[in-house]
């Protein structure tokens, strides 16, 4: 999902499925794992299977194009808020039952991508208002009618920084901000860029947002009147945004090519 996300979505075409699982290949995928992987994602509808002559190409669906907006609003938008201080939380708890550990599994998923932190079994809280996109995930996994939503803002009197760290790791953060800085900033030197040929390009920039798209699930970006900011999160904004969009015009070239039958 990450290659569509980076490569076929924003035009939107079918993708021949010899070349994904050439370019699974390419990232250290076994030809057998990736075309399990392909199966089992047009079996979540997350994909969807086209055959054209003897040629079997897959294409986003409303599902997955739906899952990779909300995906790219919470990767470019990371550590870019402005304007006033977040004064608005959403509160979401549920006691989704055994039957439904699936779903329940997901909505643990999605929330933490989304910002959410636990604050015990089946409580979860996010310092914004994420009334919407919370709703239509309930409806999504069909679990509204056991969970209960609201919105609130803290009580000034109590500590709340100090809560705020049981519920995220804002050293683990810190900790991964700074590993992605070091692996990631020797290449934004254009000298560096102008030896890396396309191949080389789509391995970089497709490893570049698999490892920054896991902060959106770790990064509550909280507002700075209750604790600073994470060391280091400015600089891997700065350098994944400036090292994406200087490796697009290779990948891309790359995907096309090994893409096409």
């Amino acid at each position: 999902m990450t290659l569509f996300g980076a490569f076929v979505r924003p035009r939107d075409r079918p993708v021949w499925s010899g070349g994904l699982v050439t370019l699974l290949g390419e990232l250290g995928i076994s030809p057998g794992a990736a075309r399990v992987s392909l199966t089992r994602l047009a079996a979540r509808n997350m994909l969807a299977r086209v055959k054209n002559g003897r040629h079997v190409y897959y294409t986003t669906t409303p599902r997955s194009a739906a899952v990779l907006h909300e995906g790219d609003e919470r990767i470019f938008s990371l550590g870019r808020a402005s304007g006033p201080e977040h004064e608005q939380w959403t509160v979401l708890w549920h006691t989704i039952p055994e039957a439904q550990r699936l779903e329940r599994g997901r909505l643990t998923r999605r929330l933490r991508f989304l910002g959410f932190g636990p604050v015990q079994d089946g409580t979860w809280i996010v310092p914004r208002d994420r009334a919407r996109e919370v709703r239509a995930l309930l409806d999504e996994l069909g679990v509204r009618e056991h969970a209960g939503l609201m919105l609130a803002r803290p009580a000034t009197p109590l500590d709340f920084s100090g809560f705020i760290t049981r519920v995220w790791d804002l050293e683990e953060l810190a900790e991964r901000y700074r590993a992605f800085v070091h692996d990631y900033v020797r290449y934004q030197t254009e000298a560096v860029q102008d030896d890396i040929d396309d191949r080389q390009a789509l391995l970089l920039r497709t490893r570049l947002i698999h490892a920054f798209r896991q902060f959106p699930a770790l990064d509550p970006e909280l507002s700075e009147d209750l604790v600073p900011a994470p060391q280091h999160r400015a600089e891997a904004v700065r350098l994944f945004h400036d090292l994406y969009a200087a490796l697009a015009p290779a990948a891309q070239r790359h995907f096309d090519e090994v893409t096409t039958p």
